[in-house]
């Protein structure tokens, strides 16, 4: 297992990240997924810019479709850690136990379907190709 990088054990650099997500969170709890990724500070601090700029930044999709949409990933992907601090995070943001349902049923249907088509190899629809909007 991954050795854990506390906040007393931290270097300099590494406690800048730290205090930056406790900022930015509003807490003074630090994930597991950010101990463990401390053990190499600039993928650290590369992961934690780009996980603010698309989950924290202000944009066009709502915070908790943002966490929807990383669930539906994290169980695509079999990633438990994911699944269990976005799901945490989705229920912060209003997520209730029928719309995790709901969207499991969509992420399990999508799978199926997505499986299908490659399966099939179906050539994309011609109204459906982005340059022809």
């Amino acid at each position: 297992m991954t050795k854990l990088i506390e906040y007393d054990q931290a270097s300099a650099e590494v406690k800048a990240v730290y205090d930056d997500i406790r900022a930015t969170r509003q807490t003074e709890y630090i994930n597991n997924f950010w101990k463990a990724i401390a053990n190499h500070p600039p993928t650290l601090k590369r992961t934690w810019e780009t996980l603010k700029e698309v989950m924290v930044s202000p944009g066009e999709i709502d915070p908790l479709v943002r966490e929807l949409i990383y669930i539906a990933v994290s169980v695509t992907n079999g990633c438990d850690y994911c699944i269990a601090s976005h799901t945490a995070a989705a229920r912060g943001k209003g997520m209730s136990d029928a719309m995790f349902g709901e969207l499991l049923g969509i992420i399990a249907t999508a799978n199926t379907t997505n499986r299908l088509a490659n399966g099939y190899q179906v050539p994309v629809d011609e109204i459906f190709k982005i340059g022809d909007r």
